[in-house]
């Protein structure tokens, strides 16, 4: 599964490809980074409450309600209070940093190996998987959707569901003994070392091209 950098690494392209340039500070990048890690800060629950990582921060509810009250305060109010404090650029690096949160973060599990999108309304975890292919004999053939019939399986929810990590490598909250082996990762593959790469790089063009740069 992707590692927390991996995600961070994704944010740091959306941030290069979306924010504009005259935006583009140091602290405008560094709060797109930190919500594309955010989601995952749920593993830190996981210990006290079964099932919170893959749930408790990768929902829809939560950037849809952020999402809303973003529209509200930018579209709406006669005066926003975002740009009254942070400045006039503080609504783009809001709309970057949700989208950074749902693609980078939530978006990214989402095409690996799951996330409870629905919680706490509907206990399930979803994956978005599949091919899509150009046949010579077959045509098109995606498998993104298949409805042909399936073997009856138990849904996966929190309580059969255990995504392990380093903070809660267990099935059962609490249950760790001080001698199990707690895995960080960094990097799982090619293609996760080379998005880190691209990511790094096109944050530091980036800032080379933004509100500080020397012409």
């Amino acid at each position: 599964m992707p590692s927390t950098l991996v995600h961070v690494a994704l944010g740091g392209l959306l941030a290069a490809a979306l924010l504009p340039d005259r935006y583009a500070t140091r602290g405008a990048i560094a709060v797109v980074l930190l919500t594309a890690a955010l989601p995952d800060a749920d593993s830190f629950v996981s210990p006290f409450l079964g099932g919170a990582h893959r749930s408790l921060g990768h929902n829809l509810l939560l950037p849809t309600l952020a999402g809303l009250a973003l529209a509200y305060d930018l579209r709406v109010r006669d005066r926003s209070l975002l740009r009254a404090r942070f400045g006039p650029g503080s609504g783009s690096v809001a709309w970057t940093a949700l989208g950074a949160f749902v693609v980078a973060g939530v978006g990214l599990d989402l095409v690996t190996n799951g996330a409870n999108l629905l919680w706490p309304v509907h206990d399930q975890f979803y994956t978005v998987d599949g091919d899509v292919l150009v046949s010579s004999e077959r045509g098109v053939v995606h498998t993104f959707v298949d409805l042909s019939p399936a073997e009856p399986q138990p849904a996966r929810t929190t309580r059969n569901l255990h995504y392990s990590t380093g903070v809660d490598p267990s099935l059962s909250p609490g249950a760790e003994s001080r001698h199990v082996e707690r895995v960080f990762p960094v990097v799982n593959g090619g293609w996760q070392l080379l998005l880190v790469a691209a990511g790094g790089l096109a944050s530091a063009l980036k800032l080379r091209r933004g509100p500080g740069a020397i012409e």
